[in-house]
């Protein structure tokens, strides 16, 4: 009896995936646990594998395609003599199968909402159902051949009133020759929408301050080799970063909560989201219950989360969750910059480079080594002596790490 292969349920929030691959094709023996297909979400890859050895049947979904959780992928033949009985029924069945030909007729009509642009997904549908909309209004769509996804409603109802009267689809480009014209990422469709969501959505406002890193520095100098030598991972400016937060966060509740429609959600825990490169676009991991880790622990998962990000391991469950952000933008050489929130999160911190500069202590000017920092955050729930005093305490922090240990 077949066994059917489904989309998955995906984690958090996320109900929709991309066909990004198929790993194994329609008539392949597979064994148990072996992927056969990679479907790319809003946040990471995902490969399913066979819960059973087999043979393939035909693929339901084509690659492009975008699929819901449950929905049908392919069916898997179990056994491993398939193969055989597949080969030596092959010429019984040719007159069945020109006999079928009238059958195949539908086929057409699943073609048919790849050929019409204007047509949307099935979750799409039924947001703009709720919400008297046509396909005209909100556009052309950002999934396969046009089809409009349910972000890209979501995304058109995030607009002001006036944009959304104005909107209309938009002519068609004429490309340059020499242009190249590449299909945006699922990946980096969902970042567009998100950061542009955030800025619909919050009243982000940024402060600014500088660190001087010298106690930092001393201290890493004075420890590193022994802390190596126990721990088998660096001590970077991550982890002196993330316990300075880690303690603001604590003194500054507002900073680690969120809105939820015209409640505001208070936290006794802090999962911190670090900001990691991969090659697919910028993530962010999070580091579950921080406040209660070392900096060791701290400092080695951020490099497992690292690597997992390189190789595309990431799983679905290692972005959802975070109540705080910090992004080091001085790995790329960014002496200073506005972070943009992670939404719903109220708070996110934009470390930069380190530099040498010439700053006045105590009447003298002297040569020390500075960072800036930002805080984006909130206005709605954050207010500006808040953020402002928030800031301030992890300046404290990094320059004194001794106040972490005695929690003055």
């Amino acid at each position: 009896m077949s066994v059917e292969i489904k989309v998955p349920t995906l984690g958090e929030s996320v109900t929709t995936a991309t066909i990004a691959k198929w790993l194994k094709k329609a008539g392949d023996t597979v064994a148990a646990d072996e992927p056969i297909v990679e479907l790319e979400t809003d946040k990471v890859s995902v490969e399913v594998s066979a819960p059973q050895a087999g043979v393939l049947g035909a693929e339901v979904a084509k690659e492009g395609d975008e699929v819901e959780v449950g929905a049908l992928l392919t069916t898997l033949e179990p056994g491993a003599g398939a193969p055989k009985a597949a080969a030596k029924s092959a010429p019984v069945e040719k007159p069945a199968e020109k006999k079928a030909a009238p059958a195949a007729a539908p086929a057409p009509a699943k073609a048919a909402p790849e050929v019409d642009a204007a047509a949307a997904l099935p979750a799409a549908r039924k947001l703009m159902a709720e919400n008297s909309l046509s396909a005209e209004q909100v556009g052309s769509g950002t999934g396969l051949n046009g089809r409009i996804t349910k972000g890209d409603v979501l995304g058109f109802l995030s607009q002001p009133p006036v944009a959304q009267q104005k909107a209309a689809p938009k002519p068609p480009r004429n490309d340059d020759p020499r242009e190249e014209r590449v299909k945006m990422t699922r990946l980096r469709r969902t970042i567009a929408r998100r950061l542009k969501d955030a800025q619909n959505t919050a009243a982000i406002l940024t402060t600014f301050n500088e660190v001087d890193l010298s106690n930092a520095m001393q201290m890493r100098a004075e420890y590193q080799d022994a802390f190596v030598k126990k721990h088998g991972v660096k001590l970077g400016y991550m982890s002196i970063f993330s316990r300075a937060v880690i303690a603001a966060l604590k003194e500054f509740p507002a900073i680690n909560a969120e809105i939820d429609g015209d409640d505001v959600i208070y936290r006794d825990f802090v999962n911190l989201g670090i900001a990691v490169g991969g090659p697919n676009g910028l993530v962010v991991p999070v580091i579950r219950d921080a406040d209660k880790l070392s900096y060791a622990q701290i400092e080695k998962t951020i490099a497992g989360f690292g690597k997992a990000a390189r190789e595309g391991t990431l799983k679905i469950d290692d972005l959802a969750g975070g109540t705080f952000s910090i992004t080091n933008g001085g790995i790329y050489g960014s002496l200073l910059s506005t972070p943009i929130l992670n939404a719903p999160q109220s708070g996110i911190l934009g470390m930069h480079s380190i530099q040498e500069r010439p700053v006045a202590v105590n009447g003298q000017v002297v040569i020390r080594p500075m960072m800036y920092i930002a805080l984006s955050y909130d206005h709605r729930i954050v207010d500006g002596k808040e953020a402002v005093s928030f800031l301030v305490r992890i300046k404290q922090n990094v320059e004194d790490p001794r106040r972490l240990l005695i929690d003055a």
